[in-house]
């Protein structure tokens, strides 16, 4: 295994030394083929995006597009307040910062900075998650850890929780009148702000990345707020999938709030249809390749295991094809598990994927 590891790694750094990234060439299988819904390369009166000049008009408009249908964010805090609440030393001269963030208006969330010893202005990480413990390695979850091993690896990182402690019932500033999942990307654009306002870190280097529902967080923290600089999805599930169980985004909790009605939880049926935005957007004919557009010419990393096999290449075909009208190639990466939980290549992966696009 580990000389497979080795292998892999070796192989990637000779494609990214000869300007061709790993994990971004599409198999002949999914070539030239589209995932179905909305494509971003179509105004909404039906004409083409036919240059690169007309994309910024097109991006407004899909933006503009989902956050009418999920709800308006309230305005991004420019310098979120961050108290240290603890301090410690850990291996590797990584410094741990306990820490209690301003993540909206009113609204607190408690989290750990971690802080590498170098000098300088640094990359840095956001890493979203049920809780923060587990991110920067103090739990017993195994390979969850993203921000601790990046944070071994020179970046600085941040980790925070469910804003309220229960991503079922997540707490929303009063503020808010979106649906949970985008007040997640939300609050990832004031952790955006948090991190760059640090003397520690370089704003034009962060980063953003989660697992599962860390992974959608991510998503939408990166598409909705375009000043991170790169990012990385692990097994979100990047397209609407009905016959999937954990691919939910039709829960309450993600974008099916309705002040009207609360669906009982589980794959859409007669018994528990559809609600709020996300019954909206299905009705509506929109798809996550949307959002994932919104992200070009960003490099971003799909980190795939059984919610995102390499089907979800169909769906990734459309930012392609965004990056090539703007001129940008192997912006778009897929790597790919069979199981949902993160293993030891994928992870590792994920951190070349940051040295890559966040080191000089």
């Amino acid at each position: 295994m580990k000389f497979l590891l080795l292998s892999g790694l070796l192989a990637a750094a000779t494609l990214a030394h000869a300007n061709e990234l790993p994990f971004t060439q599409v198999p002949s299988e999914f070539s030239g083929r589209l995932h179905p819904g909305k494509s971003p390369l179509v105004f909404k009166d039906g004409s083409q995006v036919k240059q690169a000049a007309d994309w910024p008009r097109r991006r407004a408009e899909i933006l503009a597009d989902w956050h009418a249908i999920m709800g308006a964010w309230p305005a991004v805090i420019e310098h979120p307040k961050i108290e240290v609440l603890e301090t410690a030393q850990r291996e590797g001269g990584v410094t741990q910062r306990k820490v209690r963030v301003e993540i909206a208006p009113g609204q607190t969330g408690d989290g750990y900075l971690l802080l590498p010893a170098r000098a300088g202005k640094q990359p840095a990480v956001f890493v979203p998650y049920y809780d923060p413990e587990t991110s920067a390695g103090l739990s017993t979850k195994p390979l969850r850890d993203f921000a601790w091993q990046l944070a071994r690896r020179g970046f600085v990182t941040l980790s925070i929780g469910s804003p309220g402690g229960d991503a079922r019932k997540p707490v929303l500033s009063e503020a808010a009148k979106c649906q949970p999942l985008s007040y997640l990307g939300y609050i990832s654009a004031n952790m955006y702000q948090a991190l760059a306002s640090l003397p520690e870190v370089d704003a034009a280097r962060i980063g953003i990345v989660g697992h599962s529902y860390g992974g959608k967080w991510s998503l939408f923290g990166s598409c909705l707020w375009e000043k991170y600089a790169c990012a990385v999805w692990s097994d979100p599930g990047i397209v609407f999938d009905e016959t999937r169980q954990s691919i939910n985004y039709q829960e309450p909790w993600y974008l099916g709030l309705d002040p009207a009605v609360t669906r009982k939880p589980g794959l859409v049926s007669a018994e528990s249809p559809r609600t709020g935005a996300y019954k909206t957007l299905i009705e509506k004919g929109h798809d996550l390749q949307e959002l994932h557009a919104l992200m070009a010419p960003r490099p971003f990393l799909v980190s795939g295991g059984a919610e995102d096999p390499p089907k979800r290449w169909l769906a990734l075909n459309h930012a392609i094809a965004v990056n090539q009208l703007l001129g940008a190639t192997s912006r778009v990466a897929m790597t790919n598990r069979e199981k949902h939980d993160p293993n030891e290549e994928s992870n590792e992966q994920i951190y070349r994927f940051f040295e890559y696009w966040l080191k000089p």
